[in-house]
């Protein structure tokens, strides 16, 4: 069924796209000093390369925690996904679904509620309002930034509950240095192999600065191993579970490539543009615990961002200083999906095929209030167009159009009232909107509108101790599939959906000593209108999906963050604990899919003799629950616990040119073979063993 991969059109594509990316920038870079950027709406510290070693807290401007991850390249996997570099973070929860899409979760928030941005474009604005992060690939970012609170007013409509964001090429202030070449290259015991290569170059002048980046990655994979404590569950169906030793239909092979280049004056004006995209081909291993799970393939799957950003610096105006910076995204792709009869996966039932555009635009501008505030405004615009053709080889084919319209207008003040500057408030208002002009053939949408409010503080009671809180009111608009999509027959499409609206408060603490950080943030989030999946049987399609407003969801608990370093070691530590609950209208309580109330991670680095670094991870994810539509209810999924330990060691390879190190690092993922699962009849891969090599 697959392609060969040696003879495939897109590998020699790729292979030249490398070639014609290192003739053009394998040039040593210059460096150059580093001037501090403008603030962003939610200023977290950020991070970047591939490999977390250390985790440590941080604030934002207006009070919403936020998490740092202190980040190093060496060893890291080469052309890593963004669910890789996530399931390393600390207090987020990443889980692939049953289309095989791996989405993420904060204090009860789900995936649709998290906003995820590559350089100022919203990657979850779209068909579904969010992104399958397994396919995005981070070959070019520079740095990603977790808000994992109640973040800013300004990052456009529907962001409720938290925000990723990658950048690429945007961004004001100088750069010191650009890697000018860096080649990786991994392999795992299945056989599976991952590499990249990317170079760059630095040009700058006397009144101006450009940085040229580019590369690719490219990665392939037959399966991945299963563990044979999930070999033997008797719950589980074994046609659905393993094929040769692999798991089912868990292939994957995927290209990427990008390109982006920054210019910079000397007035502090800058402006950027970015194009990156991928090529994959993919399986979708199906839920082994029901008699009729989806039996999909991804025989086609495409993707291109590009965003072109500009903004002013910071100029001095007649009343302070302040900037303006406005950017423009277009994301374009194409999804393929086969439905098959049988477990064998040759027998064509049904396809999928659809055509994705977004249009974004997005204007930003900040200016100081005397020397003790800010203000900063912003508005937001999207277009999302959904094109689909759907075919049953028994009944033809059938031609839908959707298009959904997004808006956000928001603005943010800033204010210091003491005079040491020791304390700052943040209040926000905006207002969202949404419509739907086309519907294909079903019910329009009316119109929809709301309002957003947000308060911040951050306080310093003393010295390296912070005290930080807020309260926020967002609003997010129901998706066009959510509306309208039947999944290939699994889903009941719903047009009277109505807004969720989250109302969230959070409050803690933040103190840094002299070995390390610790910080302590106390939640309460109560969803309204939550849109929910429900199972049922109607007695003539069979057991199926449908999503419905859920009258009330409340999610309360506590977040625990910890680093700190004795000698050449460092240590980390993550814990969420939460209660999550959904409400009917008579205030009876429903239980809801995947909110486990207990969810962690304990991990170290250091030093061995020999100049070796070894490093290990702990995880534990509590009990939860999913819905089973041939149960007609919920059933429970098992606690888990997984360990992984990696060692590593670097090689000087040259003092002088532009290959000055190698870095060689084996790991072993699920130490224990334990059998550890995102969703109910969805296990994730058993013990793996993977060695690694970059150089650079």
């Amino acid at each position: 069924m697959r392609r060969s991969l040696f003879w495939s059109g897109h590998v020699w594509w790729g292979i030249a796209f490398l070639i014609v990316c290192l003739a053009t920038f394998l040039v040593p870079s210059e460096a150059y000093s580093q001037d501090p950027d403008s603030i962003p709406p939610d200023s977290a510290r950020v991070l970047g390369g591939i490999t977390v070693r250390v985790a440590r807290p941080a604030i934002t401007v207006g009070g919403a925690s936020a998490v740092v991850l202190d980040i190093d390249s060496l060893g890291g996997m080469p052309s890593p996904s963004m669910d890789e570099v996530l399931r390393s973070m600390p207090l987020i929860q990443i889980r692939q679904n049953s289309r095989g899409e791996v989405q993420p979760a904060l204090r009860g928030s789900e995936d649709r509620q998290i906003t995820i941005i590559m350089d100022g474009v919203p990657l979850s604005i779209g068909w579904d309002h969010r992104t399958d992060m397994s396919i995005i690939p981070l070959t070019a970012a520079r740095s990603v930034t977790l808000v994992r609170g109640l973040s800013s007013i300004l990052y456009g409509p529907n962001t409720l509950g938290g925000v990723v964001e990658v950048d690429v090429a945007r961004g004001p202030g100088h750069v010191e240095a650009v890697d000018p070449f860096s080649l990786g290259f991994s392999i795992d015991e299945t056989g599976a192999n991952n590499m990249s290569v990317t170079a760059g170059r630095l040009i700058s002048g006397t009144s101006h600065q450009w940085v040229v980046r580019g590369g690719g990655g490219f990665s392939d994979r037959r399966g991945y191993p299963i563990s044979g404590e999930v070999l033997t569950d008797k719950s589980l169906r074994a046609q659905f579970l393993s094929d040769d030793a692999l798991r089912l239909n868990s292939d994957r092979r995927r290209f990427d490539g990008f390109l982006s280049a920054r210019y910079l004056d000397e007035d502090g004006g800058w402006a950027s543009v970015a194009v990156s995209g991928f090529d994959l081909e993919r399986g979708v291993p199906p839920e082994a615990h029901q008699n009729k799970p989806r039996l999909w393939r991804y025989p086609e799957q495409r993707r291109m961002i590009a965003a072109v950003t500009g903004g002013t610096g910071q100029r001095v105006t007649g009343w302070g200083e302040g900037d303006l910076e406005a950017s423009i995204g277009f994301d374009v792709g194409h999804t393929r999906i086969e439905q098959f009869k049988t477990v064998g996966y040759r027998a064509i039932e049904e396809t999928e095929d659809a055509d994705d555009r977004v249009i974004t635009g997005r204007v930003l501008g900040e200016h100081t209030l005397g020397a003790d505030g800010a203000l900063r405004a912003s508005a937001t615009i999207a277009e999302v167009s959904h094109d689909e053709v759907l075919t049953q080889t028994s009944s033809g084919s059938a031609e839908f159009s959707y298009q959904q319209r997004l808006w956000s207008v928001g603005l943010e003040t800033e204010l210091r009232p003491s005079a040491r500057g020791l304390t700052t408030i943040t209040l926000g208002v905006s207002h969202d909107g949404a419509n739907t002009p086309e519907s294909a053939d079903k019910s329009a949408v009316d119109a929809m509108s709301d309002f957003g409010l947000r308060m911040g503080l951050s306080s310093l009671v003393t010295e390296g101790a912070l005290v930080h809180g807020g309260v926020s009111r967002r609003s997010r608009f129901p998706s066009l599939r959510e509306l309208y999509s039947g999944a290939l027959g699994r889903f009941e499409p719903n047009p009277d959906l109505k807004p969720e609206t989250l109302f969230g408060t959070e409050a803690g603490f933040t103190v840094t000593g002299s070995s390390g950080e610790i910080q302590l943030v106390g939640f309460h989030q109560r969803l309204t209108n939550g849109i929910v999946r429900r199972s049922f049987n109607d007695g003539v399609s069979g057991p199926r999906f449908q999503r419905v407003n859920q009258h009330e969801v409340r999610s309360s608990g506590m977040e625990l963050l910890l680093s700190g370093s004795i000698g050449g070691s460092t240590m980390t530590g993550d814990l969420t604990v939460q209660s999550v609950d959904g409400f009917d209208v008579d205030g009876s309580v429903v239980d809801l899919e995947y909110e486990p109330a207990v969810v962690g991670k304990l991990g170290f680095d250091m030093p061995i003799p020999g100049q070796i670094s070894l490093g290990g991870e702990a995880r534990y994810v509590g009990e939860q629950k999913c819905e089973n539509p041939e149960v007609g209810g919920l059933q429970a999924l098992a606690s888990s616990t997984s360990f992984d330990f990696g060692i590593r060691r670097g090689f000087d390879v040259s003092r002088e040119g532009i290959l000055g190190r190698l870095d060689v690092s084996a790991s072993v993922k699920n130490v224990t073979d334990s059998a550890i699962y995102d969703q109910c009849g969805l296990p994730l891969p058993g013990r793996l063993l993977q060695v690694q090599f970059r150089i650079r």
